[in-house]
């Protein structure tokens, strides 16, 4: 399990390598992700795609989804490009959809051709230290 999302409050299932795994005929939230420095911190991904699917086993995974070229370049290596994935409880396809703003927002993932800008403002809640 890894936690993404604002304050890490989405329990995705995963990471998992991308290669090789038959995704689930599910409704749920992806993200796609990387190893930047594999070598010296092996535990940490970045996020380089967020999406989300009525059917995972529909969305054309592992490597005929049409920003597959992109994950490939960004992690140098098909090998290389994992998934994690979030069945949202009871969650409808607004939610879904709010899902991957936010997470988008969060992590400015570069294989998502489209970019939200976060959804709060620091005056709002103040500064953190």
């Amino acid at each position: 399990m890894i936690r993404l999302g604002p304050a890490a409050g989405y329990p995705f299932d995963g990471p998992r390598l991308l290669g090789g795994w038959t995704p689930p005929p599910v409704a749920a939230v992806y993200a796609v992700l990387y190893k930047p420095d594999p070598e010296t911190r092996p535990e940490r991904y970045a996020v380089i795609y967020v999406g989300h699917g009525e059917d995972l086993s529909r969305e054309h995974f592992p490597f005929r989804h049409p920003r597959a070229a992109c994950w490939i370049a960004r992690a140098g290596s098909r090998w290389k490009v994992h998934i994690c994935t979030y069945e949202v409880p009871g969650g409808l396809p607004a939610h879904r959809e709010q899902i991957v703003r936010e997470l988008t927002a969060a992590y400015r993932p570069r294989c998502n051709a489209e970019q939200f800008e976060p959804s709060w403002h620091e005056n709002w809640i103040g500064h953190t230290r």
